[in-house]
């Protein structure tokens, strides 16, 4: 297991034990992330899985992804640690990850 910490806008921690492999969104679900609505299931098409990550993990997760960008600029989340949560694969190398999920998924 991963451990990954999510922060909500009001400041509220939780941190869920990840699976290794599967998407941060699919963990966010199953770990009761609320703000992770994850409406399309993983298909990039709705943005309700943003995530904001923190700079220092920037580097770790990777930048935008061409499947995510469309989604991301119709979203008009202009945080520069933006990512879509359905993007990101969890690895063992995630161990400590700290994400905020953005005020409009609150």
């Amino acid at each position: 297991m991963v451990a990954i910490t999510f922060v909500a806008v009001d400041g509220l921690e939780q941190r869920i034990d990840a699976t290794d492999g599967l998407s941060l969104m699919e963990n966010a679900v199953a770990g009761g992330i609320d703000a992770i609505e994850a409406i399309c299931g993983g298909n990039a098409y709705c943005g309700t899985c943003r995530v904001h990550v923190d700079p220092a993990w920037r580097a770790v997760t990777g930048e935008i992804t061409e499947i995510e960008e469309p989604m991301i600029e119709a979203s008009g989340d202009t945080d520069p640690g933006v990512r879509l949560s359905c993007q990101i694969t969890v690895t063992p190398e995630l161990e400590g990850l700290l994400v905020r999920t953005p005020a409009s998924q609150s």
